[in-house]
């Protein structure tokens, strides 16, 4: 058991002016946002709708904010199992904020580069802040703990405790307990950058100082800040993962091509498909993220039509080729968004596969007979993948499935499932460095419509 040290003393002041404390802070509000508030990562670091003061840090202190916060979420459970053998009488119920200082500690104690005198003294900080002070002398002292048995006691551990048991019990089920453990292990480091170019994907990819890879993606590690990296602001890339890249890509060749991209927003596919030469209507419900889509345009020189509408009723077409990337539970994509297993759960999804059924079907409408249409999630469960198509074929006997090629994926057989879609898994891709492993995980079914 551990004993609780002397409350420190300072001044007012003292812990604001303390190098380094800004950034733990606001890091340590926005954990908070996401475990007690249900706030996604990237909507607390929003320079418009995060943390107040996260807009005035310098660039390295913002990137360590995200570091710090998506480390954390990436080991939540092996770091709440280690605490917990550190903490005989438990978490003080009355201060979550505590915890948050523990786990922010423990992490940069165990997995960054930070000095353990500088992570334990910041986390003490922290929870000297709380309306309980009293808890600054056990945060000291559970951190000390960490910094002197933590990493042999964390080496112990299950990594399974950083995915929830429902979720990977449903991985296992879907694709085998082994398959399950390795897309686990792939949730826990942090993801590449990958861009796709407008043109001359090998040239960029030099430039940058990347790696090439399937399907001309190119592949960034310790990129820095976005904005700053050349390219950006002549627009000639735009930031998406590997696998987001190849639905588009089973269309084949748009040029010419009247398209829909349904549930288009932040854009990523509608600017591959305005690249590609086709004419497109991009439509989504939410303005202000069609507003992005445009902005994201107007930067890379490209042009599409925009039509803010529920696409599950939305009377337009009929189209060339339909593109629906529906809405879902994003499994698939925890490796960027890692508070996903801890704000989900088994019954959420229900909703989105009933709209994804509600959406298919009034994109079979939209579809011009003999033209394709693509369906595809970000999502790792069978229910938003080949479940939907398999009752979709059985509602619409006048599509018919289109296997999927392994020249469709850029040779990657992997991706290519038993049925003849598109299946992508985070552990695919392996790596001898981590930092070049992995994609993100998503389903895609190309379909044609006969009649």
């Amino acid at each position: 058991m551990v004993k609780r040290a002397q409350k420190p003393q300072r001044r007012p002041t003292e812990d604001a002016e303390t190098p380094g404390f800004a950034a733990r802070n606001i890091a340590a509000q926005a954990l908070f946002g996401i475990l007690h508030r249900r706030r996604s990562l990237d909507e607390v670091l929003d320079s418009s709708t995060g943390i107040e003061g996260l807009s005035a840090l310098p660039d390295r202190d913002r990137a360590l904010v995200r570091m710090l916060v998506a480390t954390t979420l990436r080991r939540l459970g092996t770091l709440r199992a280690l605490l917990a053998t550190m903490l005989q009488g438990g978490l003080p119920k009355d201060a979550p904020n505590v915890e948050i200082a523990l786990l922010l500690g423990a992490a940069q104690i165990l997995f960054l580069d930070v000095p353990d005198h500088a992570a334990v003294d910041l986390s003490v900080r922290l929870a000297s802040g709380t309306r309980n002070k009293r808890y600054a002398g056990l945060t000291n002292a559970v951190l000390r703990n960490v910094a002197r048995e933590g990493k042999e006691r964390f080496a112990a551990l299950d990594p399974s405790l950083d995915t929830p048991p429902w979720l990977l019990d449903r991985w296992s089920g879907a694709y085998g307990a082994d398959t399950a453990a390795a897309i686990a292990a792939a949730h826990r480091n942090e993801p590449p950058l990958d861009l796709t170019a407008k043109t001359d994907a090998a040239a960029w990819a030099a430039r940058l100082g990347g790696r090439l890879m399937p399907n001309d993606t190119v592949r960034l590690v310790d990129a820095g800040v976005v904005t700053a990296l050349p390219g950006f602001s002549e627009g000639a890339w735009w930031v998406q993962d590997l696998a987001a890249s190849l639905p588009v890509r089973l269309f084949g060749d748009v040029s010419g091509l009247e398209v829909a991209d349904l549930c288009a927003a932040p854009g990523g596919k509608t600017a591959q498909l305005a690249a590609g030469g086709a004419r497109v209507t991009a439509v989504d419900r939410a303005e202000n993220r069609l507003k992005r889509l445009r902005e994201n345009l107007a930067r890379l020189g490209l042009d599409a039509k925009t039509v803010t509408a529920d696409a599950a009723a939305w009377e337009g077409g009929p189209f060339d080729a339909v593109l629906l990337d529906a809405p879902c539970s994003a499994t698939g994509t925890i490796r960027r968004h890692p508070e996903i297993p801890w704000q989900k759960q088994a019954a959420d999804i229900a909703a989105p596969a009933a709209l994804q059924t509600r959406l298919l079907d009034r994109a079979a409408t939209l579809t011009k007979p003999g033209r394709l249409l693509v369906y595809a999630t970000c999502s790792l469960e069978p229910e938003e993948g080949p479940q939907q198509i398999d009752a979709f074929l059985a509602r619409h006997s006048n599509f018919v499935r289109v296997p999927v090629t392994v020249a469709d994926t850029g040779g990657i057989e992997a991706f290519v499932s038993a049925s003849g879609d598109m299946r992508t898994l985070p552990c695919h891709m392996p790596d001898p460095d981590p930092r070049l492993a992995g994609c993100d995980g998503f389903f895609a079914s190309r379909l044609r419509r006969n009649s």
